[in-house]
């Protein structure tokens, strides 16, 4: 699979004036980011999260002590190492795990590689390039990660049924 770092979420601003950051999150929630207490290698150390209502958190980090210096992490992305994430159960996925993968139908043809993973609310949804780019139209293309949509994957590549092909 990739790399052995996972990101779980981004700073994108500072909140208040005391330090805190406000964090767009990419994985399962504030629970799943408050088990960890160290990111990026150990640069920053968290003393408290909480949610924003919002989908997103609110955070304190050892290191930031005002908000200019939580403006300065604007765009940071907070990531821990694959070790300290819980094992994966049979047919979950880390996001990371799937970018970059070959996309192939399920009669085998080429289609591209996966360049995304979005979820809007309801589930996962893979943006796909194409490969070959048509010279006109869309280059890229999205489908659910449902089991009708992508009957499996593995470390190599990411299988859509061939109904769900944008051509």
């Amino acid at each position: 699979m990739s790399d052995s770092r996972i990101t779980l979420a981004a700073i994108t601003g500072a909140h208040g004036v005391a330090g805190e950051v406000r964090l767009k999150l990419l994985g399962e929630g504030v629970d799943a980011l408050s088990a960890h207490k160290s990111f990026n290698e150990g640069a920053l150390t968290l003393v408290k999260i909480r949610s924003d209502n919002k989908g997103g958190a609110i955070a304190r980090f050892a290191e930031v002590t005002g908000r200019d210096a939580a403006e300065k992490l604007r765009g940071t992305a907070l990531s821990v190492s694959r070790e300290n994430l819980p094992s994966l159960e049979e047919g979950e996925y880390y996001h990371a795990d799937l970018i970059g993968l070959a996309v192939v139908t399920d009669s085998g043809e080429g289609i591209g590689r996966v360049i995304a993973v979005e979820n809007f609310g309801a589930t996962d949804i893979i943006e796909i390039e194409k490969d070959p780019a048509p010279e006109k139209g869309q280059k890229t293309f999205m489908v659910p990660m449902t089991p009708q949509a992508v009957p499996r994957w593995d470390a190599e590549s990411l299988v859509i049924s061939g109904d769900f092909v944008d051509q």
